[in-house]
């Protein structure tokens, strides 16, 4: 029937959902089951759009579908290289760069090596290495290396480590937008429960207290938003909630 969904799209809307304007020239998908909590964001980048973070592995199709819908993937920036961020990368057939700090474990583990997970209880840790094998799509190899300060597609490079070595967020002070991977959490990421911004799980940080820097670097230049790698965005009076997050235990 006409207008009708065939298994595949279906199958693909299951995965990724449709995509969410976030600024002028900035777009987002959100993907994953059972809830969509991964977050990749499109920016336009010449006649196409270039990727920040890559999703899990089961959103390679989707991400590829909604950047054609857009004029085409010309790149992926990777905020930082984790599994449920580089996961859709391999697949995607476009050149892959992130940050100097971040290019070993891009190409490498994913940062498995730098994790805490003894600090999980027995559950947890096994729900977290099921997962880590569901998300990634393996190593990927890095075409370029972008720093602090660099342009990309009229955003600014910010170097928020802590989370991983070579976590990096894209600023744009015309309009004060922040994307920012996961330099912070606004979820749960075991009960998948929604709340403020706090600093990412101790187990899953290279650098805890280098994380809770990185909350304070970004607080300083007041963003009007800031989007981060999973669930939803902080807005409002974002400086007053990072700087708070920073601080909570």
């Amino acid at each position: 029937m006409a207008g009708r969904l065939n298994v595949k799209d279906r199958l693909r809307r299951l995965v990724v959902a449709p995509i969410q304007p976030v600024a002028q020239d900035v777009w987002m998908v959100r993907g994953g089951l059972p809830d969509k909590i991964m977050n990749v964001y499109f920016i336009r980048d010449g006649s196409g759009v270039l990727a920040y973070d890559a999703g899990i592995r089961s959103m390679t199709k989707g991400i590829a579908a909604a950047a054609a819908s857009l004029g085409g993937l010309t790149r992926i920036v990777l905020g930082h290289a984790h599994a449920d961020h580089r996961g859709g990368a391999a697949g995607l057939g476009v050149p892959v760069y992130c940050h100097p700090d971040e290019v070993a474990d891009a190409e490498g583990d994913g940062g498995a090596h730098s994790w805490h997970l003894e600090q999980l209880d027995r559950r947890n840790r096994a729900l977290f290495k099921l997962a880590v094998r569901f998300f990634d799509g393996g190593p990927v190899q890095i075409a370029d290396t972008v720093s602090e300060d660099d342009e990309i597609a009229g955003f600014r490079v910010v170097h928020l480590p802590g989370h991983t070595p070579g976590q990096i967020g894209l600023w744009r002070s015309a309009d004060r937008l922040a994307l920012v991977s996961d330099c912070f959490y606004t979820l749960d990421p075991f009960t998948h429960e929604s709340g403020p911004p706090r600093v990412p799980e101790c187990a899953f940080n290279h650098d805890h207290d280098a994380a809770r820097a990185s909350i304070r670097k970004l607080a300083v230049l007041e963003p009007a938003s800031a989007w981060p790698g999973h669930a939803e965005p902080v807005t409002g009076d974002v400086r007053s909630q990072l700087v708070q997050a920073a601080e909570t235990t």
